[in-house]
């Protein structure tokens, strides 16, 4: 197993496969994807192999990330090497849902299952303020084409922002009422170029948690191997709600994920300072025992949080560039 030196396991791996994307989210890449110089994206077969290191070493639990990862033309083939990757039970993605009507059900079927669409509102006139795209109607089609096609879970992630959506909730609750599907608030997180916009709009995420508490909301027992979210249900709702609050006291007490950048990149955390380079261990079949004993010998340096209330970032900058 993947263990850290403070006796955190670590079975859930959030795998970029492209920092591209075709968004440009005011939270995440305002002036859209450019692109750097230097080399691509991990190849399939990279993938592959990083899969099969992490999977001997425990992890069960995979989510493809990007930028927007159905961008690649290969995404099929990634799902479908991930899903037959021998220890991987749980494969999910987070997309901004552009392609989502047309190829929920392939996906489905090439193994995915589970799903997190982001929709920073419901308000087209937001969504397209937020998003740089008036896409609304075509994204939420594609969440009715999940639900259709039986995803496991199918989950919508809204970065809560101050004077835009954080006067919205009962527009989201309503979408959730009659819909199994987990509606998730994510904190705005300060980077290491978005000190403007993070004081401008941040707002802590126990505005929502206090509002559903009002309500009549309880809090949900954490599941094994689930996310960071704490997840709240309602008698009244089919749906559920669930709250990522990175500048919660304890947040980083129950971390179990890792990230590998679309690079090859290893991150311990979201905020770390550089990424450790894995792909000179992922051009062959025979390296699998010395990729694995590089990763068991990586965690033990992985810190006991973040530093984010000490105004201490790490050096990432956008978060398409490791996969949020």
């Amino acid at each position: 197993m993947l263990q850290d030196a403070f006796g955190r396991s670590f079975e859930y791996l959030r795998l970029s496969i492209t920092e591209v994307c075709n968004f440009s989210c005011t939270y995440c890449l305002p002036d859209g994807y450019r692109k750097k110089p230097g080399p691509g994206f991990m190849r399939l077969d990279e993938i592959a192999r990083l899969a099969c290191g992490f999977a001997d070493l425990g992890t069960w639990k995979i989510r493809i990330t990007g930028g927007e990862p159905s961008v690649r033309k290969d995404f099929v083939q990634v799902i479908e090497t991930l899903a037959a990757t021998p220890g991987v039970r749980r494969l999910a993605t987070t997309t901004n849902g552009y392609r989502l009507n047309k190829n929920a059900k392939t996906w489905r079927e090439a193994g995915l299952q589970a799903i997190n669409v982001s929709v920073d509102s419901f308000r087209d006139d937001v969504f397209h303020k937020v998003t740089g795209h008036d896409r609304l109607a075509e994204v939420l089609r594609g969440i009715e084409a999940c639900l259709e096609a039986d995803y496991d879970a199918v989950k919508i992630n809204a970065v809560l922002l101050k004077g835009i959506n954080d006067q919205d909730l009962d527009l989201f609750l309503d979408y959730v009422k009659h819909r199994p599907v987990s509606m998730r608030f994510i904190e705005l997180m300060r980077t290491g170029d978005n000190a403007d916009y993070f004081g401008r709009y941040h707002v802590s995420a126990s505005v929502v948690s206090e509002a559903l508490e009002r309500a009549g909301w309880v809090r949900k027992t954490r599941a094994a191997g689930a996310g960071p979210a704490v997840e709240y249900v309602h008698g009244d709702y089919v749906g559920s709600i669930g709250l990522i609050a990175p500048y919660a006291k304890d947040f980083c007490k129950s971390c179990n994920r890792l990230r590998v950048s679309a690079l090859g990149k290893l991150h311990l955390c979201l905020f770390t300072e550089f990424g450790m380079d894995l792909r000179p261990l992922l051009q062959a079949d025979d390296q699998l025992d010395e990729l694995k004993a590089f990763l068991g010998k990586s965690l033990q340096s992985k810190a006991v949080s973040h530093f984010l209330d000490d105004g201490i970032t790490g050096g990432n900058h956008r978060f398409a560039d490791i996969g949020g």
